[in-house]
């Protein structure tokens, strides 16, 4: 690897991070290291304030400034729609799509055998105890058309049907732009089976 110390941690800090290999590291790192005063050092400060400011909000998962989040504060939104994530980088996508109104809870992930992650591992309590307080019509969840997320999905629908909310699942299949030929067998069958009428 070219560089030494400090060089070379910081290529090894960079590879690191979802999305970076070892090549784009090195190409991240060089453009920091080549205008360090306007690049490197913002990029350090608030780092150093994200670290120290950023927390997990209490009520749903999402990460924020504040606590309880902006997002679980906001007047404006539906509390008796709350959408179920996996992860806050779900929520944020959502958020950019610009198409939940209601609130989230970030369950931090999905049940899995093989990761040793099970109910105690995820984030539901609070979602539990905002439909006991009363006011929650609908739960969409949101998660993965993995095998852990429709495991996921089917332990929480079994979870929530004695409370009487509706449970909604997102739609899975052939996405916009789409061409059938490239899609893999499993997102051509969820297609199929979740069809509607027009």
């Amino acid at each position: 690897m070219m560089g030494h110390g400090d060089i070379d941690q910081l290529i090894t800090m960079l590879a690191r991070l979802p999305g970076l290999g070892p090549r784009s590291a090195r190409r991240a790192a060089l453009a920091l290291l080549r205008q360090p005063e306007s690049r490197m050092l913002p990029l350090a400060h608030l780092m150093e304030r994200a670290a120290t400011s950023v927390k997990t909000c209490t009520l749903c998962g999402n990460l924020d400034t504040v606590d309880p989040c902006h997002i679980c504060t906001d007047a404006g939104r539906d509390r008796g729609l709350i959408c179920v994530v996996e992860t806050v980088g779900d929520l944020w996508a959502l958020e950019r799509a610009g198409v939940h109104r209601g609130v989230y809870q970030v369950l931090g992930g999905t049940l899995s055998a093989l990761a040793g992650l099970g109910p105690d591992d995820l984030n539901v309590r609070p979602l539990f105890e905002r439909i006991e307080e009363g006011g929650v019509r609908e739960v969409i969840l949101a998660l993965s058309a993995t095998v852990e997320g429709a495991t996921t999905a089917h332990w929480l629908q079994e979870r929530l049907l004695p409370t009487g909310v509706t449970v909604t699942r997102v739609g899975h299949g052939v996405p916009m732009g789409g061409a059938l030929d490239v899609l893999d067998d499993g997102t051509l069958a969820a297609a199929l089976t979740a069809r509607r009428s027009l």
